[in-house]
């Protein structure tokens, strides 16, 4: 048989798993975080007509004289160019920007993906949509540590934290030098005890004929007056104590329990100027038990929850990994990615670092197929198939004549 037949048929088969790829990759145009594949072609081998030979005797050498048989798919290569954002306004939905995958947990086994559609599931983990879990580190009071092994994600709504006891409170504002002699200025401020329940301290500023004092009460025990000494310039600079930190700084402790564990008051801010009254409580940094109502995701891939009681704490991490060689990476399907021997180890780490892009909460990844490219390479497709169907038909056309030889 003529080889140009085989050739041809080899460029029939080639030029349809170019047409396969590429209506796989039209099909998935709207694929969220798909990413398209492009086919390369190879000759195969060549059949040696004639051996190159070497210059002698005063001769010239002569190329080798070949004829190829035809053409194979020498590789598919999977493209990771970024894919455009579309904003979908859903707290769970996540996309990278940059480099590297989501790292789920499907039957025990760890897959990769681009696709950040994630949703919550009864139990409060965050799940893509076949329910693979999504891979992270959970955070202990606030506290994220990213060398602690990767687990699921759980995020269960009306998750309880504890109450925080008030230990500082701030006051800040100018006392008035020309106040009359007995002057009293009250100052409230709800804080905290250990169990969540509310403590109205109340700072009371008095006027006395050696200057301002101070006394903090909770209502049933008042701390001792103590005196309040102003500079020329009108900035305190007394009293003292020494916070928890061992540091020393101007305000006063009460501690009602004389267990020393009482509440900083901070008064650095307190002026004595002539005029008005201007001095008020700032802050207090307790808090009672709250719930979580709400949470959301920073680009460094924390999940942040917002509590009832307004406070906002780190409740997890979002963990990315990255592959030497991504093209490597095998697809099992869901939008998911299968570590292979020619992709690398998963390089784990926390979103932002090097080699690793950005989250963007509130988006997802659309797919990077290329409509254009992708319709000028069915074209190319069909165009090669036909001319390999020509050469089939001239094959058979020239074979015909051989045949007719005999009649």
């Amino acid at each position: 048989m003529l080889r140009s037949l085989f050739s041809g048929i080899s460029g029939l088969r080639a030029h349809q798993q170019m047409m396969d790829v590429t209506s796989n990759n039209i099909a998935n145009v709207n694929t969220v975080g798909f990413k398209s594949s492009q086919v390369v072609f190879e000759d195969t081998l060549s059949q040696m007509m004639k051996a190159a030979g070497a210059p002698q005797q005063g001769q010239g050498g002569t190329n080798p004289a070949q004829v190829g048989l035809g053409v194979r798919l020498g590789a598919i290569n999977t493209s990771f160019i970024q894919g455009s954002a579309q904003t979908t306004g859903r707290a769970t939905d996540v996309m990278i920007s940059g480099d590297g995958f989501f790292i789920v947990n499907s039957t025990d086994e760890m897959l990769y993906t681009r696709a950040g559609a994630f949703n919550f599931d009864a139990e409060g983990k965050l799940v893509t949509p076949t329910g693979a879990a999504v891979q992270g580190w959970p955070a202990v009071n606030g506290e994220v540590n990213t060398n602690a092994p990767i687990g699921d994600i759980r995020l269960p709504m009306g998750t309880l934290i504890a109450p925080n006891a008030t230990r500082n409170m701030v006051l800040a504002g100018n006392l008035p030098a020309d106040a009359p002699v007995n002057t009293t200025i009250p100052r409230a401020i709800k804080t905290y005890d250990v169990q969540g329940n509310v403590v109205t301290l109340t700072t009371t500023f008095t006027l006395t004929a050696g200057g301002w004092e101070a006394v903090v009460s909770d209502g049933s025990t008042p701390s001792a007056s103590t005196p309040l000494t102003f500079l020329p310039n009108g900035q305190i600079s007394a009293p003292t104590y020494t916070d928890s930190n061992g540091d020393t700084k101007i305000g006063l402790l009460y501690d009602p329990d004389n267990d020393g564990i009482g509440v900083e008051v901070d008064l650095a801010g307190l002026t004595e100027y002539t005029g008005n009254t201007t001095v008020s409580p700032l802050s207090q940094n307790g808090s009672p038990a709250a719930t979580l109502q709400s949470f959301s995701i920073n680009p460094d891939g924390q999940l942040v929850g917002v509590f009832s009681n307004g406070n906002k704490q780190t409740v997890a991490q979002l963990a990315l990994a990255n592959f030497n060689n991504p093209p490597g990476l095998e697809k099992v399907g869901d939008s998911l990615y299968r570590f292979t021997v020619n992709s690398g180890l998963a390089q784990v780490g926390v979103a932002g670092t090097v080699g690793l892009g950005t989250l963007q909460s509130g988006a997802v990844e659309m797919s990077n197929v290329d409509l254009a490219q992708e319709f000028t390479n069915l074209i190319v497709a069909q165009r090669g198939f036909q001319a390999n169907s020509k050469v089939i038909s001239t094959s058979d056309e020239v074979l015909q004549e051989l045949v007719n030889l005999k009649r």
